[in-house]
Protein backbone atom coordinates (compact mmCIF):
# COMPACT_ATOMS: atom_id res chain seq x y z
CA UNK A 1 0.00 0.00 0.00
CA UNK A 2 0.69 3.66 -0.51
CA UNK A 3 2.12 5.38 2.40
CA UNK A 4 0.63 8.66 2.63
CA UNK A 5 1.01 11.46 0.79
CA UNK A 6 2.43 9.64 -2.23
CA UNK A 7 0.12 10.49 -4.59
CA UNK A 8 0.56 13.88 -2.82
CA UNK A 9 3.90 14.09 -4.05
CA UNK A 10 3.33 12.09 -7.15
CA UNK A 11 1.30 15.26 -8.44
CA UNK A 12 3.44 17.94 -7.17
CA UNK A 13 6.08 16.05 -9.15
CA UNK A 14 3.80 16.38 -12.14
CA UNK A 15 3.30 19.80 -11.64
CA UNK A 16 7.00 20.78 -11.48
CA UNK A 17 7.54 18.45 -14.55
CA UNK A 18 4.33 20.25 -16.78
CA UNK A 19 5.43 23.79 -15.67
CA UNK A 20 9.23 22.90 -17.01
CA UNK A 21 7.70 22.02 -20.18
CA UNK A 22 5.92 25.42 -20.53
CA UNK A 23 9.37 26.99 -19.62
CA UNK A 24 11.45 25.15 -21.93
CA UNK A 25 8.34 25.58 -24.87
CA UNK A 26 9.05 29.46 -24.27
CA UNK A 27 12.84 29.40 -24.19
CA UNK A 28 12.87 26.94 -27.29
CA UNK A 29 9.94 29.82 -28.91
CA UNK A 30 12.34 32.82 -28.12
CA UNK A 31 15.55 31.86 -29.54
CA UNK A 32 13.21 30.12 -32.72
CA UNK A 33 12.48 33.73 -33.53
CA UNK A 34 16.17 35.24 -32.54
CA UNK A 35 17.08 32.43 -35.38
CA UNK A 36 14.78 33.87 -37.54
CA UNK A 37 16.20 37.39 -37.31
CA UNK A 38 19.07 36.61 -38.16
CA UNK A 39 18.03 34.67 -41.41
CA UNK A 40 16.37 38.06 -42.22
CA UNK A 41 18.94 40.11 -41.45
CA UNK A 42 21.41 37.92 -43.96
CA UNK A 43 18.63 38.35 -46.42
CA UNK A 44 18.43 42.40 -45.58
CA UNK A 45 22.10 42.67 -46.64
CA UNK A 46 21.98 40.60 -49.44
CA UNK A 47 19.34 43.04 -51.25
CA UNK A 48 21.10 46.07 -50.14
CA UNK A 49 23.95 44.90 -52.17
CA UNK A 50 21.81 43.52 -54.74
CA UNK A 51 18.15 44.27 -56.08
CA UNK A 52 16.91 40.26 -56.93
CA UNK A 53 13.55 39.27 -56.50
CA UNK A 54 14.10 35.82 -55.69
CA UNK A 55 15.73 37.13 -52.25
CA UNK A 56 12.90 39.96 -51.84
CA UNK A 57 10.17 37.30 -52.03
CA UNK A 58 12.03 35.24 -49.80
CA UNK A 59 12.48 37.84 -47.50
CA UNK A 60 8.70 39.01 -48.03
CA UNK A 61 7.41 35.28 -46.85
CA UNK A 62 10.01 34.97 -44.05
CA UNK A 63 9.16 38.42 -42.99
CA UNK A 64 5.39 37.61 -42.97
CA UNK A 65 6.08 34.04 -41.01
CA UNK A 66 8.50 36.03 -38.62
CA UNK A 67 5.43 38.65 -37.52
CA UNK A 68 3.08 35.89 -37.30
CA UNK A 69 5.32 33.79 -34.79
CA UNK A 70 6.39 37.15 -32.85
CA UNK A 71 2.57 37.86 -32.24
CA UNK A 72 1.81 34.06 -31.32
CA UNK A 73 4.73 34.64 -28.96
CA UNK A 74 3.66 37.89 -27.04
CA UNK A 75 0.07 36.72 -26.68
CA UNK A 76 1.78 33.58 -24.92
CA UNK A 77 3.45 35.28 -22.70
CA UNK A 78 -0.21 36.49 -21.40
CA UNK A 79 -1.51 32.99 -20.75
CA UNK A 80 0.17 32.99 -17.54
CA UNK A 81 -2.98 32.83 -15.19
CA UNK A 82 -3.24 30.46 -12.98
CA UNK A 83 -5.37 28.01 -15.15
CA UNK A 84 -4.28 29.18 -18.77
CA UNK A 85 -2.09 26.19 -19.10
CA UNK A 86 -5.28 23.68 -18.73
CA UNK A 87 -7.44 21.83 -20.04
CA UNK A 88 -10.58 23.36 -21.37
CA UNK A 89 -14.48 22.68 -20.35
CA UNK A 90 -16.56 24.53 -23.11
CA UNK A 91 -20.71 24.25 -22.52
CA UNK A 92 -22.94 25.98 -25.18
CA UNK A 93 -26.23 26.34 -23.99
CA UNK A 94 -29.07 27.88 -26.70
CA UNK A 95 -31.59 30.43 -26.00
CA UNK A 96 -34.85 30.70 -26.43
CA UNK A 97 -36.43 29.87 -29.75
CA UNK A 98 -36.82 26.26 -29.91
CA UNK A 99 -35.20 24.73 -33.64
CA UNK A 100 -34.01 27.75 -34.84
CA UNK A 101 -31.50 28.18 -31.29
CA UNK A 102 -31.00 24.79 -31.27
CA UNK A 103 -29.55 24.32 -34.59
CA UNK A 104 -27.04 27.66 -33.50
CA UNK A 105 -26.05 25.54 -30.76
CA UNK A 106 -25.14 22.61 -32.80
CA UNK A 107 -23.18 25.22 -35.58
CA UNK A 108 -21.44 26.66 -32.68
CA UNK A 109 -20.21 22.88 -31.77
CA UNK A 110 -19.03 22.53 -35.26
CA UNK A 111 -17.12 26.09 -34.99
CA UNK A 112 -15.11 25.22 -31.69
CA UNK A 113 -14.77 21.58 -32.78
CA UNK A 114 -12.64 22.84 -36.38
CA UNK A 115 -10.84 25.28 -34.27
CA UNK A 116 -9.97 22.43 -32.00
CA UNK A 117 -8.66 20.29 -34.33
CA UNK A 118 -6.88 22.71 -36.53
CA UNK A 119 -4.43 23.69 -32.92
CA UNK A 120 -4.43 19.76 -32.41
CA UNK A 121 -6.12 19.51 -29.36
CA UNK A 122 -7.97 16.85 -28.79
CA UNK A 123 -12.00 17.00 -28.39
CA UNK A 124 -14.34 14.96 -26.15
CA UNK A 125 -17.94 15.47 -25.56
CA UNK A 126 -18.74 14.56 -22.11
CA UNK A 127 -22.44 15.32 -22.33
CA UNK A 128 -24.98 15.65 -25.53
CA UNK A 129 -28.12 16.40 -25.57
CA UNK A 130 -30.19 16.28 -28.81
CA UNK A 131 -32.46 19.09 -29.92
CA UNK A 132 -36.21 18.08 -30.61
CA UNK A 133 -35.85 18.41 -34.01
CA UNK A 134 -32.62 19.36 -34.70
CA UNK A 135 -29.27 21.07 -32.94
CA UNK A 136 -29.20 20.41 -29.67
CA UNK A 137 -30.22 21.35 -26.68
CA UNK A 138 -26.67 21.23 -24.38
CA UNK A 139 -23.42 19.85 -25.37
CA UNK A 140 -20.48 19.77 -22.88
CA UNK A 141 -16.77 19.49 -24.12
CA UNK A 142 -13.79 18.89 -22.94
CA UNK A 143 -10.99 20.19 -25.08
CA UNK A 144 -7.56 19.29 -24.46
CA UNK A 145 -4.12 21.21 -25.35
CA UNK A 146 -1.43 23.09 -23.77
CA UNK A 147 -3.22 26.96 -23.11
CA UNK A 148 -6.66 25.14 -24.24
CA UNK A 149 -8.39 27.25 -21.80
CA UNK A 150 -6.26 30.27 -21.64
CA UNK A 151 -7.31 31.08 -25.14
CA UNK A 152 -11.22 29.86 -25.26
CA UNK A 153 -11.67 31.70 -21.85
CA UNK A 154 -12.09 34.76 -24.72
CA UNK A 155 -14.90 32.94 -25.77
CA UNK A 156 -17.30 32.79 -22.92
CA UNK A 157 -20.14 34.93 -23.23
CA UNK A 158 -23.78 34.76 -25.23
CA UNK A 159 -23.15 34.99 -29.19
CA UNK A 160 -26.05 35.87 -31.31
CA UNK A 161 -26.93 34.62 -35.10
CA UNK A 162 -29.25 36.85 -37.54
CA UNK A 163 -29.73 34.59 -40.99
CA UNK A 164 -32.56 33.82 -43.28
CA UNK A 165 -33.98 30.60 -41.05
CA UNK A 166 -33.66 27.18 -43.34
CA UNK A 167 -36.32 26.36 -41.08
CA UNK A 168 -38.66 28.93 -41.98
CA UNK A 169 -40.76 28.42 -45.41
CA UNK A 170 -41.25 32.36 -45.58
CA UNK A 171 -37.59 32.78 -45.90
CA UNK A 172 -38.07 35.31 -42.89
CA UNK A 173 -34.87 36.37 -41.32
CA UNK A 174 -34.59 35.17 -37.59
CA UNK A 175 -32.27 35.92 -34.68
CA UNK A 176 -31.25 33.37 -32.30
CA UNK A 177 -29.07 33.17 -29.11
CA UNK A 178 -26.62 30.92 -27.67
CA UNK A 179 -24.01 31.15 -24.60
CA UNK A 180 -20.88 29.60 -24.48
CA UNK A 181 -19.68 28.58 -20.46
CA UNK A 182 -15.85 28.29 -20.48
CA UNK A 183 -13.58 26.79 -17.75
CA UNK A 184 -10.40 25.19 -16.85
CA UNK A 185 -10.43 21.52 -15.99
CA UNK A 186 -9.36 21.21 -12.60
CA UNK A 187 -9.22 18.18 -10.44
CA UNK A 188 -8.42 17.34 -6.99
CA UNK A 189 -5.01 18.85 -6.29
CA UNK A 190 -7.22 22.25 -6.55
CA UNK A 191 -8.92 22.70 -3.03
CA UNK A 192 -12.23 23.70 -3.80
CA UNK A 193 -14.70 22.06 -1.05
CA UNK A 194 -17.59 20.12 -1.84
CA UNK A 195 -19.37 18.55 1.33
CA UNK A 196 -20.82 15.50 0.21
CA UNK A 197 -23.79 16.03 1.94
CA UNK A 198 -24.25 19.12 -0.67
CA UNK A 199 -25.05 16.83 -3.26
CA UNK A 200 -27.29 15.12 -5.40
CA UNK A 201 -26.35 12.03 -7.43
CA UNK A 202 -28.63 10.60 -9.94
CA UNK A 203 -27.50 8.13 -12.86
CA UNK A 204 -29.07 7.41 -16.08
CA UNK A 205 -28.27 5.44 -18.89
CA UNK A 206 -26.06 7.56 -21.48
CA UNK A 207 -26.44 7.40 -25.25
CA UNK A 208 -24.12 9.22 -28.11
CA UNK A 209 -24.90 12.25 -30.15
CA UNK A 210 -28.25 11.94 -31.48
CA UNK A 211 -29.20 9.42 -29.52
CA UNK A 212 -26.97 6.57 -30.62
CA UNK A 213 -24.98 3.84 -28.43
CA UNK A 214 -27.47 3.73 -25.78
CA UNK A 215 -25.75 1.81 -22.75
CA UNK A 216 -27.99 -1.12 -21.31
CA UNK A 217 -26.30 0.33 -17.75
CA UNK A 218 -26.89 3.25 -16.19
CA UNK A 219 -23.24 4.58 -16.52
CA UNK A 220 -23.97 8.64 -17.10
CA UNK A 221 -24.00 10.80 -14.01
CA UNK A 222 -25.96 14.19 -12.86
CA UNK A 223 -24.47 16.08 -10.03
CA UNK A 224 -26.83 18.38 -8.59
CA UNK A 225 -24.75 20.97 -5.71
CA UNK A 226 -27.60 21.66 -3.63
CA UNK A 227 -26.29 25.27 -2.08
CA UNK A 228 -26.06 26.84 -5.55
CA UNK A 229 -28.10 24.33 -7.79
CA UNK A 230 -25.31 24.14 -10.28
CA UNK A 231 -25.60 20.33 -12.19
CA UNK A 232 -23.21 19.12 -13.96
CA UNK A 233 -23.25 15.65 -16.39
CA UNK A 234 -21.25 12.92 -17.64
CA UNK A 235 -21.47 10.61 -20.06
CA UNK A 236 -18.41 10.21 -22.11
CA UNK A 237 -17.26 7.02 -19.92
CA UNK A 238 -18.31 3.87 -19.66
CA UNK A 239 -17.70 3.78 -15.99
CA UNK A 240 -19.79 5.28 -13.75
CA UNK A 241 -16.94 5.79 -11.21
CA UNK A 242 -14.91 7.80 -14.29
CA UNK A 243 -18.21 9.55 -15.51
CA UNK A 244 -18.20 10.64 -11.07
CA UNK A 245 -14.99 11.92 -11.05
CA UNK A 246 -15.28 13.95 -14.32
CA UNK A 247 -18.69 15.25 -13.14
CA UNK A 248 -16.96 16.26 -9.92
CA UNK A 249 -13.98 17.91 -12.18
CA UNK A 250 -16.54 20.03 -13.68
CA UNK A 251 -18.36 20.93 -10.59
CA UNK A 252 -15.28 21.92 -8.60
CA UNK A 253 -14.31 24.14 -12.05
CA UNK A 254 -18.09 25.70 -12.14
CA UNK A 255 -17.67 26.31 -8.28
CA UNK A 256 -13.95 27.87 -9.10
CA UNK A 257 -15.53 30.23 -11.97
CA UNK A 258 -18.69 30.90 -9.00
CA UNK A 259 -15.97 32.42 -6.85
CA UNK A 260 -14.36 34.21 -9.87
CA UNK A 261 -17.47 36.19 -10.26
CA UNK A 262 -17.93 36.84 -6.95
CA UNK A 263 -14.81 38.58 -6.25
CA UNK A 264 -14.84 40.84 -9.51
CA UNK A 265 -18.78 42.30 -8.49
CA UNK A 266 -16.68 42.90 -5.31
CA UNK A 267 -14.15 44.46 -6.92
CA UNK A 268 -16.21 46.22 -9.25
CA UNK A 269 -18.60 47.76 -6.20
CA UNK A 270 -15.79 49.18 -4.51
CA UNK A 271 -14.50 51.24 -8.00
CA UNK A 272 -18.13 52.41 -8.56
CA UNK A 273 -17.64 50.47 -12.00
CA UNK A 274 -21.63 49.07 -13.65
CA UNK A 275 -19.59 46.79 -15.72
CA UNK A 276 -21.95 43.57 -16.92
CA UNK A 277 -19.68 40.33 -15.62
CA UNK A 278 -22.55 38.14 -15.88
CA UNK A 279 -23.45 35.33 -18.41
CA UNK A 280 -25.52 37.22 -19.77
CA UNK A 281 -23.24 39.86 -21.54
CA UNK A 282 -23.37 39.63 -25.74
CA UNK A 283 -19.81 39.20 -27.13
CA UNK A 284 -20.59 38.61 -30.79
CA UNK A 285 -22.89 39.03 -33.71
CA UNK A 286 -22.59 36.55 -36.39
CA UNK A 287 -25.01 38.67 -38.90
CA UNK A 288 -25.47 36.61 -42.59
CA UNK A 289 -28.57 39.03 -43.70
CA UNK A 290 -28.75 41.30 -45.18
CA UNK A 291 -24.73 41.40 -45.14
CA UNK A 292 -21.87 39.00 -43.63
CA UNK A 293 -20.39 40.25 -41.12
CA UNK A 294 -18.94 38.93 -37.43
CA UNK A 295 -18.37 41.32 -34.84
CA UNK A 296 -16.88 41.38 -31.64
CA UNK A 297 -18.74 43.47 -29.53
CA UNK A 298 -15.52 43.88 -26.86
CA UNK A 299 -12.70 44.64 -29.60
CA UNK A 300 -14.65 45.46 -32.38
CA UNK A 301 -12.80 42.90 -34.13
CA UNK A 302 -14.81 42.19 -37.12
CA UNK A 303 -14.24 39.99 -40.41
CA UNK A 304 -16.66 39.92 -43.58
CA UNK A 305 -15.65 36.20 -44.18
CA UNK A 306 -18.35 34.71 -42.18
CA UNK A 307 -18.23 30.96 -43.07
CA UNK A 308 -13.92 31.31 -42.20
CA UNK A 309 -15.47 31.80 -38.81
CA UNK A 310 -17.54 29.15 -38.88
CA UNK A 311 -15.26 26.59 -40.01
CA UNK A 312 -13.16 27.40 -37.04
CA UNK A 313 -11.20 30.87 -38.18
CA UNK A 314 -11.17 32.17 -34.81
CA UNK A 315 -7.52 32.87 -34.04
CA UNK A 316 -7.91 36.87 -34.60
CA UNK A 317 -11.09 37.19 -32.69
CA UNK A 318 -8.72 35.12 -29.71
CA UNK A 319 -5.61 37.30 -30.54
CA UNK A 320 -7.98 40.55 -30.53
CA UNK A 321 -9.19 39.50 -27.44
CA UNK A 322 -5.61 38.98 -25.95
CA UNK A 323 -4.15 41.66 -27.23
CA UNK A 324 -6.62 44.21 -25.10
CA UNK A 325 -5.11 42.65 -22.04
CA UNK A 326 -1.40 42.49 -23.57
CA UNK A 327 -2.25 46.78 -23.45
CA UNK A 328 -3.89 46.63 -20.30
CA UNK A 329 -7.33 47.24 -21.00
CA UNK A 330 -9.93 44.72 -19.45
CA UNK A 331 -11.98 43.48 -22.61
CA UNK A 332 -14.77 41.53 -20.52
Amino acid sequence: MAEPGFWDNQQAAQKVIDETNQLKSKFDSFHDLEAGYEDLSVLAELLSEEDDAQIAAEFETNLGKLQAKMQQYELSLLLNGPYDSHNAILEIHPGAGGTESQDWGEMLLRMYTRWAEKHLFSVETVDYQAGDDAGIKSVTLLIKGHNAYGYLRSERGVHRLVRISPFDSAGRRHTSFASVDVMPELDETVNIEINSDDLRVDVYRASGAGGQHVNKTSSAVRLTHLPTGIVVASQAERSQLLNRQTAMNMLRAKLYQRELEAKEKQKAEIQGEQADIGWGSQIRSYVFQPYTMIKDHRTNYETGNGQAVLDGDLDPFINAYLQLQLQGENPS
